[in-house]
C-alpha cells in the first residue's frame, strides 16, 4: 500500500508549540521531515492563529483532541473554533474508566453532538486508550459497547495501535471490526524495555523499532478505508523531533 500524506499528532511535540512562533518553526520542521497533516492536541495559542499559520506553512489540520465540555454544552463555540482551524473532524483524545450507565450515556451524548456535527459537515470522533479493552461487564468490553453504540454515520474513531495491543487487544482484528469508520489511525510502536526491571511494562518507540507487524496493520487499515494516517509518540527520550525523524523515514521508506 501507499500513503499519499502522512500526519502527526501534535501532542509529541507539546513542548515546542508556546508561542505563536514556536508553532510556525515546529510546522516548518515537521514539513520538512515530511509531514504535511495534524492532529491538535489543544493549542496554547488562538485557534485564529494557529488556523492561519498552520494554512501558511502548508500543514492540513485534519482533526482535534479538543474538549468535550465545549462540544457537549457550547456546541456553537466549539464549531466556531474548529471551523478556524479548517478541520471537519472534531475529536475529543479518551474519557476515563466508566461502568456500562455511564459509558450508555457517554454514547447518548456523543451521538447527539454527531448529529449537530453532520448538520455542518462535520463529524465527532472518538480517541482510545487501553482501558476500553481490558474490563469487561455484562459480557462486554467497554471498546465493544462503544463499538455497538456510536453512531455510524456521524460518530468516527481514532484508532489507536499502540494503546490497542497495550490493552490486550488485536490490532488488525480492531481494524477490520470498524472497517469504515476509521478516520485516523494513530501509528503508534511498542515495545519492551530490556532495561526494565517489570517486564510487562511497555514503552513507547519510533515507528518500525518496536514489536508491532506494520506490514500487516497497513494492509487492514487500506481495506477499512482509513483517511488519515497519524503518527504519535506519547514520549520521546531522544528528543521530540528526532523520535518523528525515524518513524517518517521508515513510513516514507516502506509505505510512502
Amino acid at each position: 500500500m501507499r500513503i499519499k500524506k502522512l500526519g502527526v499528532q501534535l501532542y509529541t511535540v507539546r513542548e515546542h508549540m508556546n508561542t505563536p512562533e514556536e508553532v510556525r518553526q515546529t510546522f516548518k520542521r515537521l514539513k520538512s521531515m515530511g509531514y504535511d497533516q495534524a492532529q491538535t492536541a489543544g493549542t496554547k495559542i488562538s485557534y485564529e492563529d494557529f488556523g492561519r499559520i498552520a494554512q501558511e506553512e502548508g500543514i492540513e489540520i485534519v482533526g482535534t483532541h479538543d474538549s468535550w465540555d465545549l462540544m457537549l454544552n457550547h456546541f456553537d463555540e466549539a464549531l466556531r473554533l474548529h471551523d478556524l482551524l479548517h478541520t471537519n473532524l472534531m475529536g475529543i483524545g479518551g474519557i476515563g474508566i466508566l461502568d456500562v450507565p455511564q459509558t450508555e450515556e457517554f454514547i447518548k451524548n456523543a451521538n447527539a453532538i454527531g448529529q449537530k456535527a453532520a448538520q455542518h459537515g462535520k463529524k465527532f470522533t472518538f480517541h482510545h486508550h487501553s482501558h476500553e479493552f481490558i474490563r469487561r461487564e455484562n459480557g462486554k468490553t467497554m471498546m465493544e459497547m462503544l463499538a455497538e453504540g456510536l453512531d455510524k454515520n456521524t460518530v468516527s474513531f481514532v484508532l489507536d495501535t499502540y494503546w490497542i495491543q497495550n490493552g490486550g487487544g488485536d490490532v488488525r482484528h480492531w481494524i477490520e471490526q470498524l472497517a469504515g469508520r476509521i478516520d485516523i489511525l494513530h501509528l503508534k510502536d511498542m515495545k519492551k524495555d530490556p532495561a526494565e526491571s517489570d517486564w510487562q511494562k511497555t514503552v513507547y518507540c519510533e515507528i518500525g523499532s518496536g514489536n508491532m507487524w506494520w506490514e500487516g496493520i497497513m494492509e487492514s487499515a487500506e481495506k477499512a478505508g482509513v483517511k488519515y494516517y497519524v503518527v504519535e509518540q506519547d514520549q520521546t527520550p531522544d528528543g521530540a523531533f528526532e523520535c518523528l525523524q525515524r518513524s517518517a523515514d521508515f513510513l516514507h521508506k516502506h509505505f510512502m
